[in-house]
């Protein structure tokens, strides 16, 4: 009775004609994003230094804007990435999991009906 549900299941998708999902785009976003918080707390931390090591008002500016600025839009955008992928994966296998033990439970609801059923029907 499984087989015969999971035949079903494999035939039906594969007439929707649906594109695989693409696992390595998101494991390289996700180190993407890793990799992009780092080198952002990393900049906004060489910004820092960079004006704090300068007396030149205009230098310090300048230093503040293109390190620790770009460091914290790249931080903001890494932990972004980063936050999203690593729900998608947690969701994705969440979902997998939901979906066996429904089908395990409705497996086990089947056969408890169908000895009720030979039970009532002697």
């Amino acid at each position: 009775m499984n087989e015969d549900r999971i035949q079903t299941f494999t035939e039906e998708i594969g007439e929707l004609k649906l594109r695989g999902a693409r696992a390595d785009r998101e494991r390289w976003l996700l180190i993407l994003g890793g990799l992009g918080l780092v080198a952002g707390v990393g900049l906004a931390i060489f910004g820092g230094f960079q004006a704090s090591g300068t007396t030149e008002l205009g230098d310090q500016v300048a230093f503040l804007a293109t390190g620790t600025l770009i460091g914290l839009a790249l931080v903001i955008a890494g932990a972004a990435l980063f936050v999203r992928y690593s729900i998608a994966r947690f969701m994705r296998f969440w979902l997998v999991r939901l979906v066996h033990e429904h089908r395990s439970e409705t497996d086990r609801v089947i056969s408890a009906l169908k000895e009720i059923e030979t039970k009532v029907g002697k």
